[in-house]
């Protein structure tokens, strides 16, 4: 039996720190975005997806308060958040 194994093709490049803080901020206006939703739906919800809609909503928020606390030790201000949101909204429209 002929031995098997995987070859990695390229090398992994490790991301800059401005790569990782973006990643950060796109993961944290995401998740601001599902939080939105899952409240909106619950809104509408009826029996058992009321239950649903209640977990997602708090495990959207457990999420959002990490990130944006690791945002805060790495520097990274909301309002920093909400200029690069808007900038990559313009962008796409552009």
């Amino acid at each position: 039996m002929q031995n098997e194994y995987y070859i990695r093709e390229e090398k992994i490049i490790e991301k800059t720190e401005i790569e990782k803080e973006t990643e950060l901020v796109k993961a944290i206006i995401k998740t601001r975005e599902e939080l939105k939703v899952a409240n909106c739906n619950f809104e509408y919800a009826q029996g058992e997806l009321i239950d649903y809609y209640t977990y997602q909503i708090k495990s959207s928020e457990e999420k959002l308060d990490y990130l944006i606390k690791l945002a805060k030790t790495k520097g990274i201000e909301v309002d920093m958040i909400n200029d690069i949101k808007f900038s990559s909204w313009n962008e796409e429209a552009g």
